[in-house]
């Protein structure tokens, strides 16, 4: 039996949805994550073969302001997960990069995030790699599903609702559709080997802007909204993002012989759910 943490985000609502009765899933409702006490408490009672940790505080700029709070979901709650639950796969993010690349990262460049919520998923890394028996990180970015606030549910509707848009066309990455990204790790579960740990990239295949991917969400969803490229100056946010954060994936694809959709056929397969 698995556990999965943060049932009701975007990854844990797809996971869920393949999964169906062979896990156990709970969100902050059910169990806090950053009480230490509460996590042994539970694992003192409960034993799973494997946790899948879709937890997080993903609120970018909220994060620089609410430090604690990012800092105890990101980084102390995945310690105890890995400490009292021994096996574990855990979900970060591009953010762990400044960006300043030109070419995909690999697993193994230098991390150094630019933000709260980048390092306190870096520190949570650690802290499983650290803490943890079996140990799998897994790297995505620009996650998006039916579910939850993404940017394809904003897009959509935006563009029913204006004639034109300004998007961001200077921070280059890869979309990552949750459904895939859930199926990927559980094809990815029965070809662990105890005690393995590791770090892994997964996104969609390909590379856009934000400006190119909100014209493909118009397009996709037959919305007459105009698209205007502008740049990051342009719209400035409380925190910097990476202008550049696209993940090199050939280390997953090899070592657990996984095929990756494109991102335009991962919004093709979200936007028939709509």
């Amino acid at each position: 039996m698995f556990l999965v943490t943060g049932c009701k985000g975007q990854l844990g609502t797809a996971i869920q949805s393949l999964l169906k009765d062979k896990a156990h899933y709970i969100d902050k409702e059910e169990l806090d994550l950053t009480n230490q006490k509460a996590v042994e408490e539970f694992f003192s009672k409960n034993s799973y073969d494997l946790i899948i940790n879709c937890s997080a505080y993903t609120a970018v700029d909220k994060a620089q302001t609410d430090q604690e709070t990012a800092h105890n979901v990101n980084a102390l709650a995945p310690l105890y997960l890995a400490k009292y639950g021994k096996n574990i796969i855990h979900v970060s993010t591009d953010y762990v990069f400044d960006g300043t690349s030109h070419k995909p990262y690999t697993e193994d460049d230098t991390s150094s995030p630019i933000s709260v919520y980048g390092s306190t998923k870096l520190e949570g890394e650690k802290n499983v790699l650290d803490n943890a028996n079996t140990a799998i990180i897994i790297r995505t970015s620009w996650l998006y599903s039916p579910h939850g606030s993404n940017f394809v549910k904003t897009m959509r509707k935006l563009g029913a609702e204006k004639e034109s848009l300004n998007v961001i066309f200077d921070q280059i990455g890869t979309p990552t559709y949750a459904y895939d990204l859930a199926q990927a790790i559980i094809d990815i579960i029965p070809q662990l080997t105890p005690g393995e740990k590791g770090i892994y990239h997964y996104s969609n295949e390909g590379v856009c802007s934000w400006y190119d991917f909100a014209l493909e969400i118009m397009e996709q969803s037959n919305l007459n909204c105009h698209v205007y490229p502008i740049e990051s100056k342009d719209y400035p946010t409380p925190t910097p993002r990476p202008h550049y954060s696209v993940l090199n994936k050939s280390k997953i694809k090899k070592r657990f012989n996984i095929e990756i959709p494109h991102w335009k056929e991962g919004l093709k397969k979200c936007l028939k759910q709509f």
